[in-house]
């Protein structure tokens, strides 16, 4: 299991990865998921689904998706019950950005409990806001090819063009430092008190997102090993 090349078969327990904006934890959810060969669950993807297939809970999403609101609960928590009932999660799941509030991770643990799963698996991913704000403000992306670089820590070779195809380098509208302020005072405000719920279940673990991806990578693999 120490190798990210090669792929496991199945989680003894779902898992849920917490941690601020750009901390890399839907790169890590999504490379655990390949490596265990389980689904990959996020939100945003299921109300694409649902909404493509003109399901009930589609339908009565579409409306609000489409005026900007956030989707109740009710209509959130169907759909994931609905998608971890599908047999492609009998052998487990990654969550990536669910759930967001105390009140969805509740009635979540009431869902996989009656689907019969394990309580799940939390792996906090923490980067020092200092760190955060060099990796979020810093961030170009190249129009032409989307390659994406970093002014502090990955610079191109020519300022502003991207080394593969001279296409001018942009920075995405929420990278402005303004806005990420905002984001991680919402975060603050609504996600971080998951950690203190799941730390004080004893399900959460945490982890440094600070070195490069690899190695927390090789961290979390670790982790969820010695807690299978």
């Amino acid at each position: 299991m120490g190798s990210t090349s090669a792929t496991a078969h199945g989680l003894k327990r779902p898992l849920i990865f917490l941690g601020p904006p750009g901390a890399g934890k839907g790169t890590q959810a999504k490379e655990l998921a390949r490596h265990f060969g389980v689904p990959h669950l996020s939100t945003g993807d299921m109300f694409r689904e649902h909404v493509e297939r003109d399901t009930e809970l589609g339908r009565r999403a579409r409306p609000i998706m489409e005026r900007g609101e956030l989707v109740p609960d009710e209509i959130v928590l169907g759909m994931v019950e609905e998608r971890i009932s599908r047999p492609d999660c009998a052998a487990g799941f990654v969550f990536d950005g669910f759930p967001r509030t105390i009140p969805q991770a509740e009635r979540l643990g009431a869902i996989l409990a009656g689907r019969g799963f394990a309580a799940p698996l939390v792996l906090y991913v923490d980067v020092d806001y200092e760190k955060l704000f060099r990796r979020l403000a810093g961030r170009r992306t190249c129009k032409v090819g989307g390659e994406i670089y970093n002014i502090y820590d990955r610079p191109p070779r020519v300022p502003d063009r991207c080394d593969h195809d001279g296409g001018e380098l942009i920075q995405r509208p929420d990278d402005r430092e303004e806005v990420i302020r905002e984001r991680l005072a919402a975060y603050e405000t609504q996600t971080r008190p998951l950690v203190d719920y799941y730390r004080a279940k004893s399900l959460l673990r945490e982890v440094d997102g600070s070195p490069d991806a690899a190695a927390v990578t090789r961290t979390l693999l670790d982790l969820v090993k010695r807690d299978s």
